[in-house]
């Protein structure tokens, strides 16, 4: 019974992985975010390689999901400090999200709640192909949406990190009593068994 509920629990917050992944894959494509856009993906296929370790009793699948859990912690951790700012990252230095190929910012900078964008006209800041905005009003500023969403992902990670350890030692286990107690036997396997059909006839002289 706890197998059973460890197991479900497992799929019900890869589930919510998957739907979280996506739902910001969306919003990066949508702000031509490369890098984590690029995440998303990887992240998109450990969480499904997880959910078929889990329904196929696959320990090692689900010891590289946890794996990679790691990593997708390390890398939100990454994007929460670059979006605050902390210590020597700067977003507008530093365009890692964009592999330095675009001015692009995330999406949500323009498109905000309650956000107000207002294009500036003959900017000198403007570069060649772009234009300078002006956004005010907004009633969480952007920074604090990709913190935030960050923030979302770690929490299922780390959830996600607990069961597919617990998870995968029960496989562990259950294969270990299998190899060492019995094997087949313990599912009422039996040989075959060679048969003679000659018989034995006394000898008379």
């Amino acid at each position: 019974m706890g197998k059973c509920s460890g197991r479900c629990t497992l799929v019900a917050f890869c589930c919510l992985q998957l739907v979280a992944a996506l739902e910001r894959q969306i919003f990066d494509f949508l702000g031509y975010q490369w890098a984590p856009i690029l995440a998303n993906f990887l992240h998109i296929m450990a969480v499904i390689l997880g959910i078929f370790g889990t329904v196929q009793y696959r320990s090692r699948y689900l010891i590289l999901y946890a794996a990679w859990l790691v990593l997708w912690v390390g890398w939100n951790a990454f994007i929460i400090c670059f979006y605050l700012e902390v210590g020597q990252l700067s977003q507008d230095r530093d365009f890692i999200m964009t592999f330095n190929t675009s001015l692009h910012r995330s999406w949500w900078m323009e498109n905000g709640p309650g956000c107000l964008v207002t294009p500036v006209l003959n900017s000198r800041l403007a570069m060649e192909d772009h234009h300078v905005i002006s956004v005010t009003g907004c009633l969480l500023d952007y920074p604090y949406i990709e913190a935030l969403s960050s923030a979302l992902q770690i929490f299922l990670a780390l959830f996600g990190f607990v069961f597919a350890c617990y998870v995968s030692k029960v496989f562990l286990e259950e294969e270990d009593s299998f190899d060492f107690i019995g094997g087949f036997d313990s599912y009422g396997y039996q040989a075959p068994q060679k048969t003679s059909h000659l018989q034995l006839q006394p000898l008379y002289t």
